[in-house]
């Protein structure tokens, strides 16, 4: 199941990428995405709306953009990280450089936005603007969760407890990964969604996650 929710994402995803444009941008924006990873993200969100009675068609455009802002999460990371393997082969920073690397993870991040403007076809607008405002509160989530974690590292910081670990991963992983799936998808479904009704399983699904990607 979780193979036929990210093949459908992945399929959607690479037929929207441009086959024509500027060099190093839209070709590789692609790169990650045909690497096949586990399609988590997208396949929360679809499952999710599935599960509360929606239509999985309905949430394609938003699954897409999910693992849009997911792949530019990862080029940026690898970029922050210095990594060179991602997926079993080089990261975009690694073969590319950091400045084409950044620049095609701003790309990714543009064409997500684009499938939530999109939507507004789908879904309507006020549906849409619920997304929208969704997407604002976990892109601010995670990047405030990527400043704790560079921060520590910049500033060497040896004093800290599992609480501040923990609130790490809710802010840096968990939104992203997990909570904001699954409140999309719930979202598509229902047209609401409660606050809290996702926020404490996907913090410790995002916990679990992230502690064992850590170890690794």
């Amino acid at each position: 199941m979780l193979e036929r929710y990210r093949d459908r994402t992945t399929d959607a995803l690479l037929g929207l990428v441009p086959e024509r444009g500027a060099p190093y941008l839209y070709d590789l924006v692609g790169a990650y995405p045909r690497r096949l990873g586990k399609g988590l993200r997208a396949a929360l969100c679809l499952a999710t709306c599935e599960a509360l009675g929606g239509n999985a068609r309905r949430a394609l455009n938003s699954a897409v953009a999910i693992e849009l802002f997911h792949n530019a999460f990862l080029i940026h990371d690898d970029v922050q990280d210095q990594s060179v393997l991602r997926r079993g082969g080089s990261t975009l920073t690694a073969e590319y450089g950091p400045a084409i690397a950044v620049n095609v993870g701003n790309a990714a991040n543009v064409m997500a936005l684009q499938r939530l403007i999109e939507n507004r076809l789908v879904l309507g607008a006020p549906l849409s603007s619920r997304l929208v405002a969704e997407t604002e509160r976990m892109l601010l989530h995670t990047l405030e969760g990527q400043a704790l974690e560079l921060a520590w590292i910049r500033d060497n910081v040896c004093d800290l407890e599992d609480a501040d670990y923990l609130h790490m991963c809710l802010k840096k992983t968990s939104w992203y990964s997990f909570i904001y799936p699954m409140r999309v998808g719930a979202l598509i479904a229902e047209g609401t969604v409660d606050h809290q009704r996702f926020c404490r399983f996907g913090w410790y699904l995002g916990a679990a996650f992230q502690i064992q990607d850590d170890i690794l």
